[in-house]
């Protein structure tokens, strides 16, 4: 019986040995032609210490009324290049990457106190730039996954906005699977955040096509916007960002919660949206107290790019400008 005891303890020890050391076994090489984020800042970016992080951002107009654009999964304030000047007819406004995304810096866990890639982070990182800028109220206007950023925002601080426009967004409740938070401890070792890059990398095949079904007409979808989306793929540490995105701290699931919402909102959708169907779109209306919901014909899923004079004709007819 002693035997079979001594030769449990062993096994066991070198289970525990293998975890904690086996990982660290794992070859992560670099990707190779990788640059640093600064290669491409544009003669219009500007930057922003908010939070600790290094936000990247774009401004045009002026005025009391304020437009704050947030990006979806993969975008960035390229996403916005459409509607920029058109926002900015009726205000100013404020198109920003957040982090992980676009020239924001991706600061990685060493360097941090707090995970800034959460969606409590991201709604603390979007409270502090409104106080940053002076602007007491703003109208949130967000795509996808910045759409839902934008509803927790709105949950959070409703005293601080006017406007509620959410464009495809994705807020929980059968949009896409959720890592459960009892698991979460397990993702922030340090044995599974040195192999984290190793499984974001399927992104560098999964990015381009989601990039082309989030366009229902593919020939607008021209080669330039295509590389000029999939640019995040070609910045130091993006699969490294893009892991402590995923699995960032949990936050409660938004679709629950929508009917708390308090702020006036109008839901934006491409008619063809092949990312998000159209039926998610009319069950949440239903679920936002009030809530405006509007169809673009022959448009995807990103239709400030894809259908942007008829997106902004919802937006003016909506805001009354």
């Amino acid at each position: 019986m002693n035997r079979w005891k001594k030769i449990s303890l062993y096994f066991l020890a070198f289970a525990g040995v293998a975890l904690l050391i086996g990982p660290f076994l794992v070859p992560v090489p670099k990707l190779d032609g990788l640059v640093s984020a600064e290669t491409f800042i544009e003669p219009d970016s500007k930057f922003i210490e908010i939070n600790g992080v290094d936000i990247h951002y774009k401004e045009a107009g002026s005025g009391e009324r304020m437009f704050i654009l947030l990006h979806p999964f993969g975008g960035s304030t390229y996403t916005w290049r459409e509607v920029m000047d058109d926002f900015a007819q009726h205000g100013r406004v404020i198109a920003y990457d957040r982090p992980a995304f676009g020239l924001t810096e991706r600061p990685m866990p060493e360097n941090w106190e707090a995970n800034p890639y959460g969606m409590k982070a991201n709604v603390e990182i979007l409270r502090a730039l409104l106080d940053a800028f002076g602007v007491e109220k703003a109208i949130l206007v967000g795509n996808s996954a910045g759409g839902g950023v934008a509803a927790a925002f709105a949950l959070e601080y409703p005293e601080r906005l006017d406007e509620l426009i959410l464009v495809a967004p994705g807020l929980g409740g059968g949009y896409g699977p959720q890592f459960p938070a009892w698991a979460l401890p397990l993702m922030w070792t340090p044995q599974m955040r040195h192999l984290g890059p190793l499984m974001m990398r399927d992104y560098q095949e999964s990015l381009p096509r989601t990039v082309e079904r989030g366009w229902f007409n593919q020939v607008k979808l021209t080669k330039n916007i295509r590389e000029k989306h999939l640019q995040v793929l070609n910045v130091h540490n993006w699969d490294r960002a893009f892991y402590e995105l995923t699995f960032a701290p949990a936050y409660p699931e938004l679709r629950p919660l929508l009917p708390q919402l308090t702020v006036p909102a109008l839901i934006i959708a491409g008619q063809e949206d092949r990312l998000i169907r159209s039926w998610y779109f009319e069950a949440i209306s239903t679920e936002i107290p009030g809530a405006a919901l509007e169809f673009i014909p022959a448009c995807g899923h990103v239709p400030q790019e894809e259908c942007p004079v008829e997106f902004m004709q919802l937006v003016i007819q909506y805001l009354g400008l």
